[in-house]
């Protein structure tokens, strides 16, 4: 099978190789080579994987659709909720197949957080509480990620992953949230060497209240001074998971002994295994002419969630 892959950046370093390692012929795009964008699309490709930025989204998810062609979208699915909308009815109308990037969902030890639930090894889960904080975006030179209006933030960024993340595990879709919002690295230089405010955060900490009664909270950052081991921790009716820097996961219960796992640490892996393993079930709908989570519904109801929870952040000072 071949795929056009749209991206210069997470596309042409990330996604071409992980459908290079599932045997695809993979063509990788500039995002803003129009003229070859559109000449792919006419070709006969079986898939067309958007990883460009997402206020360019809309355009390039728009265009594989009129083209009849199977589409890929990576998070955040568009600059806001009305963007994701529009692609999600047109995939509809068109009847072509349509896959969100929610690719975190095969990371190892996500899954396994995700099975244990689904087996009942805690009972019925009752609350998460995530935390992440990274240094990734200090002092980065300004673009769409610092800029609101091109769909950029710590939310979109990240936060999309850990929503989808949320209500996959749940099993339930968000009914209420709020959050308050920071920009921690206020300054940035753009490539012209020109000194910008950021309009996006690139923090926040949200709370959420799920359909089916269970709770959450996401307390991240990506522009803090010095990066923190992340902590994710899902209390049930008869006990609980701790999965500690994406490389230890502890069971509890009471009366019983701890139970762990050890995943093997986070790396740069090329291609990464979780893509790999999200592509390799993409492959098969696209054989099968079947369609799959996490889809362009997935992405839609991710990005409502993001809308709502900027419209009602309390947006605490810059600094």
């Amino acid at each position: 099978m071949k795929v056009a892959v749209i991206g210069a950046g997470f596309g042409k370093y990330a996604a071409a190789p992980a459908y290079r390692s599932l045997g695809f012929e993979v063509e990788v795009l500039s995002p803003r080579d129009d003229a070859s964008v559109q000449r792919a699309m006419a070709e006969d490709v079986d898939l067309v994987s958007v990883h460009s930025p997402p206020f360019m989204h809309l355009d390039h998810v728009m265009a594989a659709i009129d083209h009849g062609r199977a589409v890929l979208c990576d998070k955040p699915f568009g600059r806001n909720a009305k963007d994701a909308v529009v692609m999600r009815d047109r995939a509809r109308a068109a009847g072509v197949l349509h896959f969100l990037n929610f690719e975190f969902r095969w990371k190892e030890s996500w899954a396994t957080i995700k099975q244990l639930t689904a087996d009942g090894v805690i009972g019925r889960p009752t609350h998460l509480s995530w935390t992440f904080f990274g240094s990734g975006l200090r002092g980065r030179r300004y673009g769409w990620i610092n800029d609101r209006e091109l769909g950029g933030g710590w939310i979109g960024a990240y936060g999309s992953h850990v929503i989808d993340f949320t209500r996959w595990l749940l099993d339930s879709e968000v009914s209420d949230c709020g959050a308050v919002t920071r920009i921690e690295d206020v300054k940035h230089v753009d490539r012209d060497g020109s000194e910008r405010n950021a309009t996006a955060e690139d923090a926040y900490s949200a709370w959420f209240v799920m359909a089916n009664g269970c709770t959450a909270v996401h307390d991240t950052a990506f522009a803090t001074a010095t990066p923190l081991v992340p902590r994710a921790t899902l209390t049930g009716s008869a006990g609980s998971i701790e999965l500690i820097g994406d490389s230890k996961l502890a069971v509890r219960r009471p009366g019983e002994d701890t139970e762990t796992t050890e995943f093997a640490p986070p790396t740069a892996r090329t291609p990464d295994p979780a893509l790999v393993a999200f592509f390799r079930q993409v492959a098969e709908a696209l054989r099968t002419g079947t369609q799959i989570a996490p889809s362009f519904e997935d992405g839609v109801a991710v990005a409502q969630v993001m809308d709502r929870l900027r419209t009602n952040a309390i947006q605490a000072p810059g600094r």
